[in-house]
């Protein structure tokens, strides 16, 4: 199956390059694995999905599932920084100067991410996944081991490219980690997390 991928910014510019390929090239580049010709639902009531509202309502199993968007071409710094990283506006754009969406609902979630880069005032996203502060969860260490393909990612964050909303699927309490933990035989002296 032939898709549209590979959205890019040039030196401050934005630009979409379109690019055919097909599904299986996208593999070893964290690729969603999401059957040939997945679909996203259509959502008409938003109020009774999971997870925070957020100030644009952005599909990840429309980006990462049906389109197969590589959870690394938006998150690139989760494998070089401890702080998980909210895409850059700039990443948004790049892609949205020119797709404007196949709904009238989708082209009204676009429309706030152009005004939002026309008014150089990003959105202020709401919070999904929460540690305490006495915990440290460095995300390259943890791309480091488990890999940045959808299937290490949906370990903590569940199946994303199926989520019409993103909401936090783990507990994240410490026997949850200690368990995966166990599982992989991984350190589990106090000051791996607790530093």
């Amino acid at each position: 199956m032939a898709t549209t991928k590979g959205c890019r910014t040039a030196s401050g510019i934005a630009l979409a390059i379109a690019v055919t390929v097909s599904a299986p090239s996208l593999a070893g580049q964290g690729a969603q694995s999401a059957p040939t010709g997945y679909k996203a639902p259509v959502v008409s009531d938003t109020g009774a999905l999971p997870g925070p509202r957020q100030p644009i309502f952005f599909r990840h199993d429309i980006h990462a599932g049906q389109d197969q968007i590589p959870c690394m071409y938006c998150h690139s710094t989760v494998a070089v920084s401890s702080a998980p990283g909210i895409p850059a506006l700039r990443t948004c754009i790049g892609c949205h100067q020119i797709i404007g969406g196949s709904t009238p609902a989708h082209q009204a979630e676009i429309a706030k991410v152009r005004k939002a880069w026309s008014d150089r005032q990003p959105p202020e996203w709401i919070r999904v996944y929460w540690v305490p502060e006495f915990v440290r969860f460095p995300h390259m260490r943890h791309i480091k081991v488990l890999g940045t393909g959808p299937e290490s990612c949906a370990n903590c964050h569940g199946q994303v490219n199926r989520m019409t909303q993103i909401s936090q699927v783990p507990t994240l309490k410490m026997g949850w980690c200690i368990d995966c933990h166990v599982q992989r035989g991984v350190n589990r002296d106090c000051s791996v997390c607790h530093y």
